[in-house]
């Protein structure tokens, strides 16, 4: 036990060195979200559109970002120890039917903590299948998905449809969550945000919408993020459950349960996706409707592998897939359009940093592609109805495709693995 103890305190004292990309740092990140920010002011000055970075289009953009964001730390959960979670989405779906049968029953918070128990049972499910049994994570995770969707279908046709205010694909409404305003502050940033000055009325929103208007889940949901980053990275638990993810034989051999750490791993991931659930039920919509994920439990994996593997990454990649569909609902195709000289603007960076490094090919095709976006920026006022609705999925294609080249994933991730395999 002692050797295992200085072990693990050894490896967790040396400096990991990666193949893939730098850890986002906490100053590295607010550094990126400056440049963000500044480079998002510039382009509504330029296009007018200014309710880009208001009051509502942050709140907005927090509230579509939190579900994605809760898939997306439960797929680091389970993958951190070495186990693929394709089946977010379902434990997604499970999470928000559990949510609302219990809450509109007993309460908000209720509906919560039923939520997070439904998608821990699919996440406790996926853990049998592939820890115990050994099949494939990806077959595992898509019966999930199939599976939570027809027996949320079943379950709503005796509980909901007999239920008043119900039906067999919606339930009766859920009571709100209380939410908290900041007085003073709150309207003092609405009131900088409406002067539209550069930078300064850009920030004011942001902060505004932080802090007006706040649900008491999302205040949870924000700290789960930094939680699970000191849980994971800073503690012998989460050494020993990440070391599952990299080498569970040499684990194994340390003394670490390998099996435990995967099951806990696993279950953690269903729960909170099932939070992330049951905050679409219970905040975002205050019902449940079949159907209502709507992908984020994918959406929330592609932001976990954007990160690489991080939280605070994968917070980065949850919000900017909250702010683009926030843009889609707000202001629609004028906001997308603004997009467009943003999209254009990334992509000259884009070909300096590329030049910079020598890579001439990808330089020509991504300033081929700016070019092609301020063209077409240039010649309409605004875009098609169909490309605003698909452009929250197209900037996180995007995104993924410029940032796939220097990620890593956990070593021994979605790999077999057999108690005693390495004797």
């Amino acid at each position: 036990m002692t050797t295992t103890t200085s072990t693990v305190s050894a490896t967790s004292a040396a400096p990991k060195k990666s193949g893939g990309r730098p850890t986002l740092s906490l100053p590295v990140i607010l550094l990126i979200v400056a440049g963000a920010l500044a480079l998002v002011s510039l382009v509504r000055l330029i296009s007018g559109a200014d309710d880009i970075t208001s009051v509502g289009q942050v709140a907005g953009a927090l509230e579509l970002a939190i579900p994605i964001g809760l898939a997306g730390l439960g797929g680091l959960w389970a993958e951190r120890a070495g186990v693929v979670n394709i089946g977010l989405e379902g434990m997604m779906v499970l999470g928000t039917w559990f949510g609302a049968w219990a809450g509109y029953q007993w309460g908000p918070w209720t509906g919560v903590l039923f939520g997070i128990i439904g998608g821990a049972l699919g996440g406790l499910l996926h853990a049998v299948v592939t820890v115990s049994f050994g099949v494939n994570h990806i077959v595992s995770g898509v019966a999930i998905n199939i599976l939570a969707v027809g027996a949320t279908r079943y379950l709503s046709k005796f509980t909901f449809d007999a239920a008043e205010g119900g039906s067999s694909k919606q339930s009766p409404r859920v009571d709100p969550i209380t939410e908290i305003t900041v007085p003073g502050l709150s309207d003092w940033m609405q009131d900088l945000q409406a002067r539209h000055w550069f930078l300064v009325s850009d920030l004011a929103g942001l902060v505004g919408g932080l802090v007006t208007g706040l649900s008491l889940l999302t205040v949870v949901a924000l700290l789960l993020i930094p939680g699970t980053w000191w849980l994971l990275w800073r503690t012998a638990f989460g050494l020993r459950l990440r070391s599952c993810g990299e080498n569970p034989v040499a684990a194994e051999s340390l003394g670490v349960n390998v099996y435990k750490y995967k099951y806990i791993a696993v279950v953690v991931s269903g729960g909170l996706a099932g939070l992330g659930g049951a905050f679409l039920a219970i905040v975002s919509t205050g019902i449940y409707q079949e159907g209502q994920t709507g992908g984020r439990g994918y959406i929330g994996l592609a932001a976990m592998i954007f990160g690489n593997w991080m939280p605070g990454g994968m917070a980065l990649g949850a919000g900017l897939f909250g702010f683009t569909d926030s843009l889609k609902l707000r202001g629609g195709a004028e906001n997308v359009h603004a997009m467009l000289l943003l999209l254009a603007i990334l992509l000259v960076l884009v070909v300096g940093w590329q030049l910079y490094k020598k890579k001439y090919l990808p330089a020509a095709i991504s300033a081929a592609v700016s070019a092609l976006l301020f063209v077409w920026y240039g010649l309409t006022d605004q875009v098609p109805s169909q490309f605003v609705d698909a452009a929250p999925y197209v900037t996180t294609l995007l995104v993924l495709a410029l940032s796939a080249q220097r990620l890593r994933m956990p070593k021994a991730d979605g790999l077999p693995y057999r108690k005693g395999q390495g004797k």
